[in-house]
């Protein structure tokens, strides 16, 4: 179906930053699919490499054996799906334990060199929606429109909990889900580089007790009005 704006809302890049269980790859999917865009998770990205670093026995510590791997790796995503070297980790990557590979890999300096590079490459025509946490502040700090997706702990917690496709199917504890979000937000906040944070011109959404469908519109009126003053 053609977009409702036409042509025009292919040229845009959309940012949407946040941290886990925030509501970003719910959002980007769908607004993604409104407008005919590319949707691009980094964080899958992040995921993809610490599954193939740890699957060849690489140290998650060593910057440039990580970076080398990121480098060469031949990465995909299509449909929801994510494949690296032609192993399909869609549902691999979905697992506490590489919430914490991740973690370790992206606060990598030539690791994030190596895949911010590859998502500008993804993004660099526009026509795309990229989720992560640093997109409006380092991959696109020019995208057109910018959305930081916040909410509390607990909430973030509950929806993680809740959410097979990250706990294999197993009964979650929330509060070891809560503390396991908590720490990735200590340890995205203050890495060294690229930290998490909101984009100065970023519109930020606390979606605590928002429906996702309130979240979406919200979007979409931001993405009307930059249309409307291009």
């Amino acid at each position: 179906m053609e977009p409702p704006w036409g042509t025009l809302v292919k040229n845009l890049i959309i940012a949407i930053d946040g941290p886990s269980g925030a509501g970003k790859g719910t959002l980007a999917r769908t607004l993604a699919e409104r407008l005919g865009y590319r949707h691009v998770d980094t964080g899958a990205m992040y995921r993809a490499v610490a599954w193939k670093a740890a699957h060849e026995g690489v140290p998650l510590d060593d910057d440039h054996a990580v970076a080398t791997v990121a480098a060469r790796a031949k990465l995909d995503q299509q449909d929801g799906r994510i494949t690296i070297d032609g192993h399909d980790v869609t549902r691999a990557i979905r697992t506490p334990e590489i919430d914490k590979a991740a973690a370790a890999v992206a606060k990598l300096p030539h690791v994030r060199s190596v895949l911010v590079d590859r998502q500008r490459e993804l993004g660099a025509d526009g026509g795309v929606v990229m989720e992560g946490r640093d997109i409006g502040t380092v991959v696109f700090p020019g995208a057109d429109v910018k959305i930081y997706l916040d909410a509390a702990a607990e909430e973030r917690a509950r929806r993680r909990a809740s959410d097979q496709a990250h706990t294999g199917g197993q009964q979650a504890s929330l509060a070891n889900v809560q503390r396991d979000l908590v720490a990735r937000d200590a340890t995205d906040s203050t890495r060294a580089v690229a930290p998490l944070s909101v984009a100065t011109d970023a519109v930020y959404v606390d979606t605590t007790s928002m429906p996702i469908e309130a979240v979406v519109d919200h979007a979409m009126r931001l993405v009307h009005k930059k249309l409307q003053s291009s």
